[in-house]
């Protein structure tokens, strides 16, 4: 597959299963992750990688926060929330950290986060596995931000589910691209 197909052709992958990724092929997703644009050259991003046991505390950290929004979260909704990190067998964190900067304001910060983030799928789908971005309240929930340790310029960008696809692979409706694209001004 050529550069232009693998960027078209990348899809969320909902249904993801064993293997994750291994080790070696993390960091080269993280490699190309951190040559994202970075105005200031801040890197304002960090990444916390959840396989393994660490799904489990995953879990167990989401229904703390399910609880602690909702005393009255019953059983079906508390084991929803333990087996979301088993959607797939590892969870990547993005983390935006944000910095002052007189010139680097924080949706800047942010957007190259989501680039990172984006260069990150992209590598992993060049190397055969699959990706899909969540958010979400827990992404955005207090409870979630201190138990995985974040600090008070930190926020939560996604939790990037990782794995093998699992059955067909989606394919990428086709879109014209002058539909999202206009010439603006004179030639």
């Amino acid at each position: 597959m050529d550069n232009l197909e693998l960027l078209e052709g990348r899809v969320s992958a909902p249904l993801l299963h064993e293997p994750a990724p291994p080790p070696a092929v993390v960091e080269q997703a993280i490699r190309a992750a951190i040559r994202a644009p970075d105005h200031g050259q801040l890197k304002p991003w960090r990444f916390l990688t959840i396989r393994g046991e660490g799904l489990n505390q995953l879990g167990e950290l989401l229904v703390k926060a399910g609880v602690a929004k909702d005393p009255a979260t019953d059983e079906r909704e508390t084991n929803k929330l333990r087996n979301m990190p088993h959607r797939a067998p590892m969870v990547i964190v993005a983390i935006t950290r944000l910095q002052e900067n007189p010139k680097v304001p924080a949706n800047e910060q942010r957007l190259s986060t989501g680039a990172a983030v984006m260069k990150m799928m992209l590598a992993l789908h060049a190397q055969g596995y699959g990706s899909m971005w969540r958010t979400g309240w827990l992404a955005y929930d207090p409870v979630v931000e201190q138990g995985l340790g974040l600090s008070e310029n930190e926020e939560i960008a996604g939790f990037i589910y990782v794995g093998t696809a699992s059955g067909k692979e989606r394919q990428a409706p086709k879109l014209d691209p002058a539909d999202f694209c206009q010439a603006w001004g004179s030639d």
